[in-house]
């Protein structure tokens, strides 16, 4: 168990498809674990040639790196676990978990231009989006949220915009027929 609370969380598998969903998800995961800034930050290495702060010993201070080293260890376990066989060997010699993490997001992320055409892709596919003949309107709505919550994930500024059209149509669902 990672926790103190007793249960275990599951974390998703990773198999190269929907990082960004799968990312926020660990991201989860890792603050809930109070793991988040380690893995973000990475380990910073002790300062051993440097003298011993007033009041600590040379044994509290390798004590607190080797809280700090299992934490990460736990962490890059995490991350390890998370990934399919088929993503592993990427960040089988991952020695921490920044590393590992940072190997994971440099290869699927994608750069700028990548996520500008990607959240280009999913407006047009949002503003073309038309509700089926053999689709409930519960349906259609439910499509164009998950549209949002994609195009959500590719931008850096939020779209309050589109979550009111959804909000909107939602609303023409309970007006009466007639």
């Amino acid at each position: 168990m990672y926790g103190s609370g007793g249960s275990e969380v599951r974390t998703p598998i990773f198999s190269g498809e929907n990082y960004e969903f799968w990312r926020t998800k660990m991201m989860t995961i890792f603050k809930s674990h109070e793991l988040w800034n380690l893995v973000e930050k990475g380990v910073k290495p002790s300062d051993s040639g440097k003298k011993k702060d007033e009041g600590s010993s040379e044994d509290d201070v390798d004590g607190q790196m080797a809280v700090v080293l299992m934490q990460d260890a736990k962490a890059l376990g995490i991350i390890q676990n998370a990934v399919s066989d088929k993503i592993f060997p990427r960040i089988a010699n991952a020695e921490s978990a920044k590393v590992a993490w940072d190997l994971l997001y440099g290869e699927y992320h994608g750069g700028e231009q990548v996520r500008s055409v990607k959240l280009q892709n999913l407006r047009h596919e949002f503003e073309y989006a038309r509700m089926r003949d053999d689709e409930t309107l519960s349906g259609y709505l439910t499509r164009l949220n998950e549209l949002i919550n994609q195009m959500k994930t590719f931008c850096n500024t939020p779209t309050p915009n589109l979550s009111h059209v959804l909000i909107y149509l939602s609303g023409i669902e309970k007006l009466p027929v007639g």
